[in-house]
């Protein structure tokens, strides 16, 4: 039995309709369709929703735990909306919002400049060091903060660079004097 797929599902106020295979859900950030495959089917009982297998085959698990996952992750941002905040450090470090891009100063000879995707919204405060990333698709947010730490990656010396708040950095000693 899938540890992962056997696992509810909180509604939040999401209203769902099977039709057919076809999972369509609607809340107040997102709307849209999942489709299950057809060896899964849906049950909802007290505000939860169960995806359990029709029949028990040999990889049932896998796709049991992928697709209850991916549910899961579309009805939550239909609730409420995933978050990340990125914070780039460095002296002169920075980011500045324009319109639906992302202007970055990081140290190079010249700025980077990064779009926004749409159904991602930006708050960047007033330093530009601090950037908080909200999106009802987690996979899109979890992309974008992805591909801002590849700009400038976190130097282990002095601990520079373009990381998440949820990052830990393990910092390395430097050079020692001689005596």
């Amino acid at each position: 039995m899938s540890k992962i797929g056997r696992r509810a599902i909180a509604l939040q106020g999401v209203k769902l309709e099977k039709k057919g295979q076809e999972v369509h859900y609607s809340g107040k950030n997102a709307s849209g369709v999942h489709m299950l495959p057809d060896v899964l089917d849906l049950k909802i009982e007290n505000e939860q929703l169960y995806v359990f297998p029709k029949t028990k085959t040999f990889n049932i698990n896998e796709v049991w735990g992928l697709h209850r996952a991916l549910l899961s992750n579309k009805i939550t941002g239909a609730g409420s909306l995933f978050e990340k905040q990125v914070h780039i450090v460095g002296l002169g470090f920075k980011a500045i919002a324009k319109g639906k891009t992302l202007e970055f100063s990081l140290g190079y000879s010249h700025k980077i400049d990064v779009a926004i995707p749409d159904g991602v919204t930006v708050e960047i405060d007033k330093t530009g060091q601090m950037l908080t990333f909200r999106s009802a698709n987690r996979e899109l947010v979890g992309k974008i903060c992805g591909d801002l730490r590849k700009l400038r990656p976190v130097e282990p010396y002095k601990g520079t660079g373009i990381r998440l708040t949820t990052d830990v950095v393990i910092r390395k000693a430097g050079k020692a004097k001689g005596s």
